[in-house]
């Protein structure tokens, strides 16, 4: 056959991406037979320039990785230079080497794509549907690519994100086990040119990392204010002075008073009590003498 499909796509990233970015870029790649790899672009360019690196590349579509603040990342999908381009939160991220499941697939094999049936009931999906057809499916008769079929890309929309898994097709049973990586895509905005331009359509249940850890925080202060209130009210309870009942007069009534002795003051001082010897005494010294003197004679 004959290679007429000549879809390139370029993987590459900005500078601070953490670990688990640069191996998840790294399993895309062996994934994808049909992808290029760049050098990462310096923070300060403007995202305008990678049409041009992709034009250099001889690549007309591009999966870029821009990492914010070391820990929030973003994915740019893009159809470069004409657009669209749509800007995706990467959230849930589990690499082939972290996850160690049992599925395994061949190297630049094709993989079959399989979409949710929400992709075709709203616009904005099924934009992204086949901006994914385009990027995701290898072409046919590609030099690096291999002439079988054995494991499918799942795009599942729920809870308003798009969830990525990577499955491998049993020959037996045709069931699936689950190969790697996984990630999920929270939709941001769908540009109409490459990287920028008017605003197709932009995602009103997005919530932005910063504003989600604000909001963590504001609960947790939330917390420890409800906790202090609690204590000051107790504090002041106990500062309260109690209220004094009245005293009852029925109970006074089975108390008997004590008898009061008179108080007598004496005048004259006691006679003192006779000191009686005991008579018992000189006679054991006697005794106790007289047993001395037999030893000593003896």
């Amino acid at each position: 056959g004959k290679w007429k499909n000549k879809e390139r796509v370029l993987i590459f990233s900005s500078r601070g991406i953490n670990f688990r970015t640069r191996h998840l870029m790294q399993d895309l790649r062996t994934l994808m037979p049909h992808s290029k790899a760049d050098t990462k672009m310096d923070r300060k360019d403007k995202l305008f320039v990678i049409n041009e690196v992709c034009e250099m590349k001889n690549c007309n579509k591009c999966i870029f990785f821009e990492a914010k603040k070391k820990q929030d990342l973003y994915m740019w999908l893009s159809n470069t230079p004409q657009g669209p381009s749509a800007k995706f939160l990467v959230q849930n991220i589990h690499t082939l080497a972290e996850l160690k499941m049992t599925g395994n697939c061949l190297r630049g094999s094709r993989p079959l794509l399989s979409f949710d049936p929400a992709f075709d009931k709203e616009p904005h999906y099924a934009l992204l549907k086949e901006l994914f057809i385009q990027i995701f499916s290898t072409p046919q008769y590609h030099p690096k690519s291999q002439p079988f079929v054995d494991h499918v890309f799942t795009f599942t929309i729920t809870d308003k994100r798009i969830w990525f898994r990577n499955y491998q097709i049993i020959e037996e049973d045709a069931s699936l086990v689950e190969i790697g990586p996984r990630f999920v895509l929270n939709l941001i905005k769908i540009f109409q040119g490459s990287f920028g331009g008017p605003t197709l359509y932009e995602n009103p249940y997005y919530q932005s990392p910063n504003m989600h850890r604000r909001l963590i925080r504001l609960s947790m202060a939330a917390k420890f204010r409800e906790k202090h209130q609690v204590k000051e009210v107790q504090k002041i309870k106990k500062q309260e002075s109690k209220m004094l009942i009245e005293e009852d007069p029925t109970e006074v009534v089975f108390e008997t008073p004590a008898e009061e002795k008179p108080v007598e003051i004496q005048h004259v001082k006691p006679e003192s009590k006779a000191i009686v010897k005991d008579k018992r005494k000189p006679r054991k010294i006697q005794r106790k003498k007289q047993k001395k003197l037999f030893r000593t004679e003896a």
